[in-house]
């Protein structure tokens, strides 16, 4: 319904772009609203919409509860919101003791890159989980508000998506956020939280920011960052508990 209702304004938003307005006047930015509603902005800029080799992109991962569906507004980071995050994420940390030193990255790569358009069967690998549990994921935001400390995400953080399972031999906890902080305090966070729940962790560079961490009882978490559109941070939270 989104992508239809989008679609349906294309005819006006293209006379906007030519630079007609009903009053019969110039349009002094007729791109300023789009920008402002996430739903149009994500029509506007889906790869579907100017890419004809993603025309056949149906969404097949849809059948994990996690397809690439959310929509964010356009607004892009700047310098200052990237300090901000960085003051307000080390701020956390500090609240609670001092904060640990990175470890070393580790050579070689810390497993295949996520994202939104990730396979499940890289999601499951990322924790050791058994392919069965694909079918068990449900989307859910509110697993985002109830995240075990091993797997917290920072303050600011933009949550596009959220969900898990919790049968048994699955346990996982999967979040999708979006943050302005750079990338080595967006691992530093994730490390010292995997640290003090107990994890060992691991940094690798390769094929994108990855930590590894790894508990006595079974626990798993990885998380990947990587850039994203508009200055911010993608970053994916995986989290298993067997």
């Amino acid at each position: 319904m989104r992508r239809a209702s989008a679609l349906a304004l294309l005819p006006c938003l293209a006379a906007a772009a030519a630079g007609c307005s009903q009053g019969g006047g110039e349009a002094s930015d007729p791109f300023a609203a789009i920008a402002e509603d996430p739903v149009i902005a994500r029509a506007l800029h889906d790869p579907l919409m100017s890419d004809p080799d993603l025309a056949s992109r149906n969404e097949a991962n849809a059948a994990i509860g996690f397809p690439d569906s959310a929509a964010l507004p356009v607004l892009a980071a700047s310098s200052e919101d990237a300090q901000a995050a960085r003051e307000a994420l080390r701020l956390e940390l500090l609240a609670s003791g001092p904060i640990p030193d990175l470890p070393p990255v580790s050579e070689g790569p810390g497993g295949p890159p996520l994202g939104p358009m990730a396979p499940p069967a890289d999601l499951l690998a990322a924790v050791g989980a058994p392919a069965s549990c694909a079918a068990r994921l449900r989307e859910d935001f509110i697993v985002a508000a109830r995240l075990p400390a091993a797997a917290a995400i920072p303050p600011g953080a933009m949550v596009v998506q959220a969900g898990g399972t919790a049968a048994r031999g699955c346990g996982l906890t999967i979040v999708r956020y979006r943050s302005a902080a750079p990338a080595p305090d967006l691992l530093q966070y994730h490390v010292t939280r995997a640290v003090r729940a107990g994890l060992g962790a691991a940094v690798f560079a390769q094929p994108e920011d990855i930590v590894v961490a790894r508990g006595q009882a079974g626990e798993w978490l990885t998380v990947h960052v990587r850039p994203a559109a508009h200055g911010l941070r993608a970053v994916d939270v995986v989290y298993r508990v067997p």
